[in-house]
């Protein structure tokens, strides 16, 4: 935690000189904290922030996305709308510190970006941190299980009949598309262990 509070910091002292940086980085890791969640907590942020530094040099701005990647499940309720109010809690948080406009604006288009996880070809941004945020997927076969409990331990609200038959179509279609990861080097890294456990979850969910 002191180690993220401090990798916060030092992001945001590129940006902006405000004293309340902290406060409001400190707050940020009470929300990745939460007692409900499993799998979207402080270790999956700090996974992809390292992610985003493995694929940093696509970015356009690695800052903007390394500032999403903080945001893009700061809001977590197993609901519709939190990328939404993640994104809404970005551009309120960041134009209190007065980061500048146009960073704020990136910031929260690229979390409203994981909706979908569709970054345009041109989308350098949106490609580097949709890359960053399923690099999990390709963890080894035994924590990619884990994971996968955790995320259904998330979603007690939903019934196993509801939550296996959206995963299933999560899955297909992720795996419907030409590649998973928009990045090379993500391809490089990520495509084929990735792509294996997914293929395994959906015939586990299908059988």
């Amino acid at each position: 935690m002191t180690d993220l509070l401090q990798e916060w910091l030092v992001l945001l002292a590129r940006h902006t000189a405000s004293p309340d940086a902290g406060a409001v980085g400190a707050a940020m890791l009470a929300r990745w904290s939460e007692p409900h969640r499993r799998y979207h907590d402080t270790a999956h942020l700090q996974g992809v922030l390292d992610a985003v530094d493995a694929l940093a040099e696509h970015a356009d701005d690695p800052d903007a996305v390394r500032m999403a990647a903080w945001y893009h499940d700061a809001v977590y309720a197993g609901a519709p709308d939190d990328e939404e109010n993640s994104a809404l809690l970005a551009e309120a948080d960041l134009r209190s510190l007065q980061v500048p406009a146009a960073l704020v604006d990136e910031v929260a288009r690229l979390v409203r970006l994981t909706v979908e996880h569709d970054p345009g070809p041109a989308d350098r941004n949106g490609q580097v941190l949709s890359d960053a945020d399923l690099a999990e997927l390709a963890v080894a076969p035994e924590q990619y299980r884990r994971n996968t409990e955790r995320v259904r331990a998330e979603y007690g609200h939903v019934s196993d009949e509801d939550f296996r038959a959206g995963r299933a179509r999560v899955i297909a279609a992720l795996l419907a598309a030409p590649a998973l990861y928009r990045t090379a080097q993500g391809q490089r890294l990520w495509e084929s262990a990735a792509r294996e456990n997914l293929t395994a979850e959906l015939r586990t969910l299908n059988g």
